[in-house]
């Protein structure tokens, strides 16, 4: 397993939890304290540091230093590579789709020209 499979490895696992990705998404609207990155949610501050430190690990926040103020932002980089990473499959997918179109446009077709789901064509549908 190579530095970046791991990396993103580590990056899905921090994004399984949804308190996690509760999280990204208040920063994805700017810097926060860990007072208010807890403020939504219904658990004690070291259970939001718990998951802090996770996101912190994965590279997905940075702790900021204003001050006293240590507030938490966003680092898209590791989001960028999870892009990257399915990316590799959109044609696949855009494929199976082209595909089902191409299927349903058929069924279309039949339809209109009155050759659609012939029941006396179809052995497994009870007469």
């Amino acid at each position: 397993m190579d530095t970046q499979e791991d990396a993103l490895s580590q990056t899905f696992a921090a994004l399984a939890d949804p308190t996690r990705r509760a999280i990204l998404a208040r920063l994805a609207h700017g810097e926060a304290s860990v007072k208010e990155l807890a403020a939504p949610f219904d658990m004690t501050q070291p259970a939001i540091s718990k998951h802090l430190r996770v996101l912190e690990q994965a590279g997905l926040i940075e702790q900021g230093r204003q001050a006293q103020w240590r507030p938490r932002r966003l680092r898209a980089g590791p989001l960028r590579d999870i892009s990257e990473w399915v990316n590799q499959y959109r044609r696949h997918w855009e494929e199976s789709f082209e595909r089902l179109d191409s299927y349903l446009r058929e069924l279309n077709d039949r339809q209109e020209q009155g050759n659609g789901d012939d029941d006396d064509r179809d052995p497994n549908r009870p007469r």
